[in-house]
């Protein structure tokens, strides 16, 4: 049997290499989004053998009902990605509070909403594999990008904490934080951005999707079965601690 894995913000370029690089190794994947036209989309773009959940971040109410339904279909699930995120950015003396709130609700809050509703499953099957996907700016703190910052920064406490509760019951939890990866968001960055930011990544280049995806995947196997509650950079040496 096909193990499966509950991946969210599939939409996005790394998302969309995380599915791709477990469909490769025979995952049967599990992928919400918050839009039906990028529900129909998604179907499309990995074909009918995988599942497809409409999921609102930002509908409490949305949120709790399709994740019970998950929970309930999906009794077998071995692996969660939560890498849905969005941004917001603003000086805090500017932002609105609605700013805010969307962002650690989208971000941060979803984490606790996913994988609680999971948990119960993994737990009782005595195998689960949690990976959240943070960003190199919840070290570096980055200006304009409080509301991010804090959501992504509030994943790491949020999975070292997780990861010591679950040790014991064969379940490793671990935070992956990618630098400046090429996806649509990069590809925005004019010539004179991208070089400034390029000054201060050692290896002179952006990372790939597929550098975050292959390192997600391992954290997914039991060659990792030892490893848990530990937040992994992949940024091309642009932060090293």
């Amino acid at each position: 049997m096909k193990k499966k894995v509950l991946i969210t913000g599939v939409s996005g370029g790394i998302g969309s290499a995380i599915a791709n690089k477990f469909i490769e190794n025979n995952y049967t994947i599990i992928v919400s989004t918050s839009s039906q036209e990028s529900l129909k989309n998604l179907r499309n773009k990995f074909g009918e053998s995988h599942f497809y959940y409409h999921i609102n971040f930002n509908n409490l109410d949305d949120i709790d009902s399709e994740l019970k339904l998950i929970s309930e279909e999906h009794k077998d699930l071995s692996v969660i990605v939560n890498n849905a995120g969005i941004t917001d950015d603003g000086l805090l003396l500017r932002m609105k509070y609605s700013q805010w709130e969307r962002v650690i609700q989208t971000n941060l809050n979803s984490n606790f909403k996913i994988i609680k509703s999971q948990l119960p499953n993994m737990i009782s099957n005595k195998y689960g594999k949690i990976i959240g996907i943070s960003s190199v700016v919840a070290t570096s703190g980055n200006p304009g990008q409080t509301n991010y910052v804090a959501s992504k920064s509030g994943m790491i406490g949020f999975y070292k904490s997780l990861a010591h509760e679950v040790a014991k019951r064969n379940i490793n939890v671990n935070i992956v934080s990618p630098g400046y990866i090429v996806t649509s968001m990069t590809n925005k960055l004019s010539d004179s951005q991208k070089e400034s930011i390029l000054s201060k990544i050692p290896m002179q280049k952006f990372g790939s999707p597929n550098d975050v995806a292959n390192l997600v995947f391992f954290l997914s196997t039991d060659d990792a079965s030892y490893i848990t509650g530990q937040n992994f950079n992949v940024n091309g040496g642009m932060l090293m601690f």
